[in-house]
């Protein structure tokens, strides 16, 4: 790994500040969270998510699928369910959100306790 990535390439062009930025819209971790202990359907969400409106539930989960990070499926039968789960590459990053929710944990508590981390 470089030992600076912002000098690695022109923001334009880099792709970790490309998944950085889509993965840093107020919703589409929170999304990809829920749906990391297993598939829902779009009212589960709803429930999930109350402040988030219909219509950008409908357009983030549009682009998360879009981007490979999530499987929509149809069940046929009356009235048809739909369902949305991560795929494998949203599995992949099940593990980062993991890792930022146990760094946030730690933080709350650090600050609950009055306590700072050592400065770096």
């Amino acid at each position: 790994m470089p030992e600076n990535p912002t000098n690695v390439c022109r923001p334009d062009e880099c792709l970790a500040e490309d998944w950085l930025g889509f993965l840093g819209h107020r919703w589409n971790a929170l999304i990809l969270w829920h749906l990391s202990d297993g598939p829902k359907r779009f009212s589960e969400l709803q429930h999930l998510l109350p402040r988030i409106s219909p219509k950008v539930l409908t357009e983030r989960l549009v682009a998360l699928t879009e981007r490979g990070l999530l499987l929509r499926q149809v069940t046929n039968g009356y009235p048809t369910e739909v369902s949305y789960r991560l795929s494998r590459k949203g599995q992949d990053l099940r593990g980062l959100l993991v890792q930022l929710y146990d760094w946030a944990l730690t933080e709350e508590k650090l600050a609950v306790a009055g306590s700072t981390p050592d400065a770096a």
